[in-house]
Order: C-alpha cells, then sequence, then structure tokens
C-alpha cells in the first residue's frame, strides 16, 4: 500500500489501517479469495494478497501493527515543550537581534546548544512540522512604501500604461 504522506502516520491512523487488515483477515477465515477482499475493502489486490500470505503464516497476530516505523526521534517529548515556548520568545531571547526571524539553522543551533544534539536543517523542519509550526516567508517591503502613493498610481497611471 502506498500511502500519501510517505508512510508517516498517527497512531490513530495506524490503527484504522490495523481494523482495515483484521477485517481482511475475518473475510479470509470465512473463504474470500484476496481479489474479492480487495475490492470490497478497497485497498490493492497487491496488498490482499501480501496480507494473505502474512494471515496464513501466522495468523491475525501476523497482521497486527509494528507502530512506527524508522528510527524513534531523537527528540523527547519534554523538549518539544521547552522547544516551543523558546520559539515563542523569539529569535532575540537567544542573540540574533538583527533579524527577527526563526531560521531552521538558528532552531537547531538552538537546540544544539541546550541538548547537545546535531541535527540537520531536514530533521529540524520535520520536528518544528510535527509540532505544528509552518513556514512563513516574511513579505519583503520597503521601509519608505507610502501606501496612498501606490493605490493613487494603481488607479490613475495603471490604466494608461496597461493599454499600451
Amino acid at each position: 500500500m502506498r500511502y500519501p504522506d510517505s508512510g508517516g502516520q498517527s497512531p490513530a491512523e495506524r490503527g484504522r489501517r490495523e481494523r482495515v487488515r483484521f477485517e481482511a483477515a475475518e473475510m479470509f477465515e470465512q473463504g474470500v479469495r484476496p481479489p474479492e477482499a480487495a475490492g470490497r475493502l478497497r485497498v490493492s489486490r497487491k496488498s490482499a494478497y501480501a496480507w494473505h500470505a502474512r494471515w496464513e503464516a501466522g495468523g491475525m497476530e501476523a497482521l497486527r501493527s509494528k507502530g512506527p516505523s524508522g528510527r524513534p526521534s531523537r527528540i523527547k517529548p519534554e523538549w518539544r515543550v521547552w522547544l516551543a515556548a523558546e520559539l515563542e520568545r523569539g529569535p532575540a531571547a537567544h542573540g540574533w537581534v538583527e533579524d527577527q526571524r526563526w531560521t531552521l539553522a538558528r532552531v537547531a543551533t538552538v537546540l544544539a546548544r541546550r541538548f547537545h544534539v546535531s541535527l540537520s536543517v531536514a530533521q529540524t523542519s520535520r520536528i518544528l512540522h510535527r509540532m505544528g509550526w509552518t513556514v512563513r516567508v516574511p513579505a519583503h517591503r520597503a521601509a519608505e512604501r507610502d501606501e496612498e502613493a501606490m493605490a493613487t498610481w494603481v488607479r490613475e497611471v495603471w490604466p494608461r500604461v496597461e493599454r499600451r
């Protein structure tokens, strides 16, 4: 089965998928063939055949979820709570006063200073994403920007320029 989120699932999603596999196992016990089970459960035939083979080899236990795949995160839950509080304090609280934006490199540096872990920019991005933080690109605007003059230009000058 191919998952749109590259295989990373929440515990609830893993439980839901496990229930689908158990439904398939109940069908197999009743003599339903894998292609028919695939159609009823709206999964691929390949998945149904794989589940059938696992079910034949080990029964229902063979279809039980094995938990999250991959290595466990090095970032402990209490570290995430601490990091969220620090991100709310802002970059200036950590020495970046010239630019008031968090970058992934800065967040990785803050984590490295506090917990002595070395994280890549990609790892830092995944951690922040799991915490609910999203990327926001700041709008670059001149400090001298005059909204009224711009509105006048769009209203009076732009129609003349646009006709050409």
